[in-house]
């Protein structure tokens, strides 16, 4: 066009200058129209000087667009809006709401200036000036306006004024539907979020984001029956995309209906790493630890690049199995590809990193992996604490807790039922007692149910088991089955049958068909010789078919893994295992038998 002579008008630079954001050297472009602009005269034209100010906003040349703000002899409502849109896109809320008071005194803020300055509310007061503000100005008319102060109102939790201004408002689209039921959702209020629901029918008809914020909150509420009830009203009104069939199918899988949740993930046109995350999550929960391996190694071969969460519920199935060889080489993989950035999401799978050395039994590899954590947050202190809990490292424990301290981490409850818990594995009476003075007199936090029953537990394996009894008399307004069941523990350790029987008396009434605990009270009574008893309990509970589940475990040999049930012989080498268990037990009695001689 400039080779051939056609000279500019006032509309050529700035559609060039919408069409500068698309490019990869968008900048060098932009000062290039920016320079023909002041060659022809038009760097003081408002509507020019406004699509430049955009465009180097959205190239991320932010400075560029401020300079030639200052430099434009007049400016409209578009340009002083564009500039507190970037001000906002650079964070500095304090400049926007400044520029956006300067503003006022200048030129009459547009509808377009309401909404950009909604986005940055962030109390009730500032989004009621700004609601004012487009009251007097005669901007609710603009059904996006109401429903981005509907918006704002929902995102500072004031519920009040969201139902004020909805149930004024004489005509309300599906977002407006959507907002309120989001807020109903975010507050737990199932009612009034099923309510809104109905209602829409009168007025409009409900959206996929409608469904799929109906999901969410009935599904967090646990309404088996109600999400049904949407996902067929779904189906039926050809109301379906990805996102809808990923909320349903997190949902079916967290309430162990893998069958619907498969179905529907293969119904799923375009799966992200989240919708193989949710039935891979599925899965694990559910106990199907091979399945989310398979599932892993399907979505590698589709090309799905994994995400910080996939990696996370991969570390999770090596750690329930306690895989330590594979949980090795997800660490490997994870360093390799600089997942430890950071980055908030992929820090933490260093704790889930660190978790899975612990469970699976490597406490040095925890230590060393914890060392090398630069960014310690109370979650990561709290995950070695618990780890050096867990394998009777109780002074470690002691020895973190105060590192933790001197290093500016405030503990909270969880950090002292981890500190407590160490203390009663590794017998630590004394430091555990002042473990829990110190809750309040030091860090101000008020010891629960939970840190008492770790009391309990650590008074009972020192054979404190009256002190044990005070405690729970004392200070446990509502003593449940947990703080009764630690007792009972107690009185098995100590051969205390009759605060055996006290201890069960409670907790019969609390858990009638706990069989773990009826399990203890027999092997309680069974240690006191009162086989009478003894066979009191085991009648009672095969007449209430109360029966234990069985306890499995699986092992992990040269990369491959084998499961085992307990009484189960279905593995293809029982006879090779159950001979070598006689050898070694052969063996370990005449060890046993030399040291006697």
């Amino acid at each position: 066009m400039r080779e051939k002579g056609v000279p500019h008008d006032s509309y050529t630079l700035p559609i060039l200058n919408g069409s500068v954001v698309l490019l990869e050297s968008g900048k060098r472009f932009a000062d290039m129209i920016h320079c023909v602009a002041v060659q022809i005269g038009f760097e003081y034209d408002v509507y020019f000087c406004n699509t430049m100010i955009d465009a180097y906003i959205k190239i991320g040349c932010f400075v560029n667009a401020l300079k030639m703000f200052g430099e434009m002899p007049h400016k409209d409502s578009v340009s002083w809006t564009s500039m507190i849109s970037g001000y906002i896109g650079e964070r500095n809320v304090g400049c926007a709401s400044g520029l956006f008071s300067e503003m006022r005194k200048e030129v009459e803020a547009n509808a377009v200036t309401i909404l950009v300055m909604l986005r940055i509310c962030s109390s009730v007061l500032e989004g009621r000036q700004i609601h004012g503000h487009a009251i007097k100005s005669g901007f609710l008319v603009d059904q996006s306006v109401k429903n981005s102060i509907l918006k704002m109102y929902a995102d500072v939790c004031n519920a009040d004024d969201v139902e004020t201004l909805f149930d004024e408002s004489d005509k309300r689209d599906i977002v407006s539907w959507n907002i309120m039921i989001s807020l109903y959702s975010f507050e737990g209020n199932t009612l009034n979020m099923t309510n809104c629901f109905r209602k829409i029918w009168d007025e409009s008809k409900p959206s996929i984001e409608t469904l799929t914020l109906l999901v969410s909150g009935l599904a967090e509420a646990g309404n088996l029956s109600q999400v049904r009830q949407i996902h067929c009203l779904s189906i039926k009104n050809g109301l379906f995309d990805d996102i809808l069939r990923t909320s349903l199918l997190d949902f079916y899988a967290k309430y162990a209906d893998l069958e619907a949740s498969t179905q529907l993930f293969t119904e799923v046109l375009y799966r992200n790493c989240i919708t193989w995350g949710a039935m891979m999550l599925g899965f694990i929960e559910n106990g199907y630890f091979k399945e989310a391996i398979e599932l892993f190694r399907q979505m590698l071969a589709a090309g799905v690049q994994p995400m910080a969460e996939n990696m996370r519920n991969l570390l999770l199935v090596y750690t329930q199995m306690g895989a330590l060889q594979l949980g090795k080489s997800v660490h490997g993989y994870l360093v390799r590809n600089s997942f430890f950035s950071s980055n908030e999401e992929n820090r933490s799978l260093e704790t889930s990193t660190l978790n899975m050395y612990i469970r699976c039994g490597s406490i040095c590899a925890a230590r060393t992996c914890f060392n090398r954590i630069l960014v310690r947050d109370r979650v990561t202190w709290a995950s070695m604490i618990e780890g050096s809990a867990i394998h009777g490292k109780g002074f470690e424990a002691l020895e973190l807790f105060h590192q933790m301290v001197e290093d500016g981490i405030e503990p909270n409850s969880v950090t002292f039922i981890s500190l407590l818990s160490a203390c009663s594995h590794s017998g630590l009476l004394h430091e555990g007692c002042e473990l829990l003075c110190s809750m309040k007199s030091r860090f101000g936090i008020d010891p629960k149910l939970d840190h008492y029953t770790s009391i309990v537990d650590l008074l009972g394996r020192s054979g404190k088991t009256k002190e044990a009894l005070a405690i729970i008399v004392k200070f446990v307004i509502f003593p449940d089955s947990r703080i009764w069941g630690a007792l009972l523990a107690a009185s098995r350790v100590n051969v205390d049958n009759k605060l055996g029987e006290y201890a069960a008396e409670r907790l019969f009434q609390l858990e009638p068909n706990n069989v773990g605990y009826h399990t203890v009270f027999s092997n309680v009574q069974a240690s006191a010789e009162k086989w009478d008893v003894v066979e009191e309990v085991r009648s009672s509970m095969k007449n209430r078919n109360m029966t234990k589940h069985p306890g499995w475990s699986c092992l992990e040999a040269k990369g491959t893994f084998h499961g085992f049930v307990s009484g189960d012989r279905s593995h293809r080498r029982t006879d090779e295992i159950y001979d070598m268990i006689e050898c070694l037990g052969r063996n370990t009695l005449d060890i046993g038998n030399l040291s006697f001689n």
